[in-house]
């Protein structure tokens, strides 16, 4: 769930706004190849994106993010797949890469520019779940004081960061 890097940026995000951490309702995103967002309420995580997987959550470069548990053996009936390959698909092969053919973000964003309607689906897609996991969380502390993003997608890509806030 990355919490080494929740625990940072909420402590450093505390720090530039010269409160303590324990005064504030925060929510850290995380957002890379790999990507959680967390909850953090006075000072402890009430609630993060993982479960008990990096799959679970929203997608990610290659991971498909929350399904309907029920598509696993869907898929596996359907295509005669094995456990190995069921999760080789669902961790390696889906996410932006399964939308759009590319899993690094810098790569989508030059796609997007250039026209590709499904680099901006995958952006649409990408921003939309991560849009649902901040306002639940919103929602749930009853509002918020700052949100921090972190990470490769989170700190350099502004595309990501306009498009959630």
């Amino acid at each position: 769930f990355h919490g080494t890097s929740h625990r940072y940026v909420s402590h450093h995000c505390a720090k530039l706004m010269n409160r303590p951490l324990e005064d504030l309702k925060m929510i850290t995103c995380h957002i890379g190849n790999g990507s959680s967002i967390a909850a953090i309420q006075y000072g402890r995580v009430v609630d993060t994106s993982m479960g008990l997987t990096p799959l679970d959550g929203f997608m990610m470069g290659t991971r498909s993010g929350t399904l309907d548990p029920s598509i696993v053996t869907f898929l596996m009936e359907k295509e005669h797949l094995t456990p190995k390959q069921m999760n080789d698909i669902l961790n390696k092969k889906s996410g932006t890469l399964g939308v759009c053919g590319i899993s690094d973000d810098r790569d989508v964003t030059e796609a997007e520019i250039c026209g590709d309607h499904r680099a901006n689906l995958a952006h649409e897609m990408l921003n939309y779940q991560i849009t649902k996991f901040v306002g639940a969380y919103a929602a749930a502390m009853d509002g918020v004081d700052c949100i921090v993003f972190t990470a490769g997608l989170g700190e350099n890509q502004p595309i990501i960061r306009y498009g959630v806030c």
